[in-house]
């Protein structure tokens, strides 16, 4: 079992490479799903790979973010649109977090590094 915190990445148009960047220089495992709605297979990949966080991108931020919910029963956050208030949702207990775009290094560290003050992991 890995100590690093699991990242599935779902965009809407197959970005998030700077985020997965963010996530592994913070320490975490990020897991970029391919291709064009990439966000609509974001509860599938993170069921698949038992990943502990599930962000996705779209216009709105909640349509693979609500799949995913809707599916596999994941507690969801959607239309965030900054960074802190994704950090905020994780501190409620969000497992999948529904953004706008934005595909950032800093978003993919933090919220790594609030997800180990949360849980204690690593």
């Amino acid at each position: 079992m890995s100590d690093k915190v699991v990242i599935a990445i779902g965009d809407r148009l197959g970005k998030g490479q700077k985020i997965a960047k963010g996530i592994e220089a913070a320490g975490g495992k990020a897991i970029l799903i391919e291709g064009m709605a990439a966000d609509m297979k974001l509860g599938d990949v993170m069921h698949e790979n038992n990943a502990d966080i599930g962000l996705s991108f779209c216009g709105s931020g909640g349509a693979g973010a609500l799949m995913a919910a809707n599916k596999y029963g994941y507690k969801v956050k959607h239309h965030l649109r900054s960074i802190d208030a994704g950090v905020t949702a994780l501190k409620e207990g969000a497992q999948v977090l529904g953004f706008g775009f934005l595909d950032s290094e800093e978003l993919g560290k933090r919220i790594v590094e609030e997800y180990l003050k949360i849980h204690k992991k690593g």
